[in-house]
């Protein structure tokens, strides 16, 4: 049975977009099996399944979309570069910044890779799933998915035979999320982007391995951290003028120890930080339009160091940020810290910061319409081919969206999110209270 979007012939627009990418399959019948995994992908069927697609797209059965996946040469990395050097040259504006998070998909079964009983955000509970690690481009007009990887959870690493089973790579070894991200980052910049931000929610911006990765690599960032997170006052640490030259040892008693800057300045939680804060200091900000009106909440920012392990020093200071409900209206304080981002505004930084929900709509874009959940095989490579051609089949839509028919036009559509350049204000602000 032939269905409404898709029919034996390819759709032209879409076999224009897909010229560029046949390079990464060889032989004819594989280069025709990407034209037909991704028309039905991009079909009205209700389940994108190879199996359901093979069933019902004309010209191609559930068997060749299967081969296409687990056993045809061709790798997942490689076409998600070239799609992000396209997308580069036809969607995007420049001033761009990276958002990583991730998404959960249950699982009944414990054999298809990474399916472990673990905490996905996307359930909201610890159940039976995998957890897909994704990163995701936002400018002032386009977004669009960059790259991603399963998380694999270390039941999975430490057993080999296991892994081996579903060919996972036999140099994959245990990664946490935070670590995956920056892989994940670090390809992207490969293949040309260079952000002007690493956007994070707090179960990244929990993790002092990945905020040191961020600033090792000198890349800008701004991330949700929980109300535990300790910081020292940057005015402290600052001020402290250290302790006096010790007299020489005289040889007798114990040589004296110099305290340490963690000895000398308590490290604080960040809501003790900002529920310390004046009253004065809380400005209420606006940063974008919601489906109910303007989004608006009291603001306050506050100059604070980071802290390791045992509340160690870290010389990184930057920008911890407060958010809560104006007065009379519910909702929960959150906090968000920022670095290398000093020449924003608060309110450019709030804006900033919440450019984040992008990556939650990509979700369920994604998976409400072109399948990104349905994927039923057990291997590593037919998950990862799956994601890389579910994502390409979203900058498809992207660029149709935006060029109507003509995918390879160059004219930007005009802006859809009022997420503004460093240094641009944004129409509409709205001003402090008492100004």
């Amino acid at each position: 049975m032939a269905i409404r979007k898709a029919g034996a012939e390819p759709l032209g627009e879409l076999a224009a977009f897909l010229e560029p990418f046949s390079q990464v399959v060889r032989r004819k019948e594989s280069k025709h099996a990407l034209e037909r995994y991704t028309t039905g992908l991009l079909s009205d069927l209700p389940r994108k399944t190879a199996s359901d697609m093979g069933r019902t797209l004309p010209g191609t059965n559930d068997q060749r979309l299967q081969e296409f996946l687990t056993n045809t040469a061709w790798e997942a990395g490689e076409m998600d570069r070239l799609r992000i050097t396209h997308m580069l040259e036809h969607a995007s504006v420049g001033d761009g910044v990276l958002v990583v998070d991730d998404t959960g998909f249950a699982k009944k079964g414990i054999h298809s890779v990474g399916a472990a009983r673990q905490y996905s955000g996307t359930l909201g509970r610890v159940d039976n799933c995998q957890v897909l690690v994704t990163a995701h481009y936002v400018d002032g007009v386009f977004d669009w998915p960059v790259t991603a990887r399963l998380y694999l959870p270390e039941s999975w690493t430490k057993d080999p035979a296991r892994c081996e089973k579903v060919q996972v790579p036999k140099e994959t070894g245990f990664q946490t999320k935070g670590e995956i991200a920056l892989g994940l980052i670090d390809e992207g910049r490969n293949a040309g982007l260079e952000p002007k931000a690493v956007l994070a929610d707090a179960g990244y911006g929990d993790q002092p391995v990945f905020l040191d990765g961020l600033e090792s690599r000198e890349l800008p960032y701004g991330a949700a951290v929980g109300v535990a997170v300790r910081f020292r006052l940057a005015d402290a640490v600052e001020a402290d003028p250290g302790d006096p030259p010790s007299p020489e040892y005289s040889g007798k008693g114990r040589p004296r120890k110099a305290s340490t800057l963690a000895e000398r300045i308590a490290s604080l939680e960040a809501k003790e930080i900002l529920d310390g804060l004046p009253a004065e200091a809380w400005s209420q900000i606006s940063w974008r339009e919601g489906t109910k009106g303007a989004l608006v909440k009291q603001c306050a920012r506050v100059r604070v160091y980071r802290c390791g392990l045992r509340s160690k020093h870290i010389a990184s200071s930057g920008w911890l940020i407060g958010e809560r409900p104006l007065k009379g209206h519910a909702g929960d304080q959150k906090q968000f810290f920022v670095w290398r981002l000093d020449e924003s505004s608060l309110e450019e930084l709030m804006g900033l910061v919440h450019v984040r929900w992008v990556i939650e709509r990509f979700y369920q874009d994604a998976k409400g319409e072109l399948g990104l959940d349905d994927y039923e095989g057990r291997l590593w490579p037919g998950l990862h081919r799956h994601m890389a051609l579910v994502m390409l089949a979203h900058c498809f839509l992207t660029l149709r969206q935006s060029y109507g028919a003509a995918v390879v036009g160059r004219n930007p559509a005009p802006p859809a999110r009022g997420f503004p350049p460093r240094g641009q204000k944004k129409r509409g602000r709205t001003q402090a209270e008492g100004t």
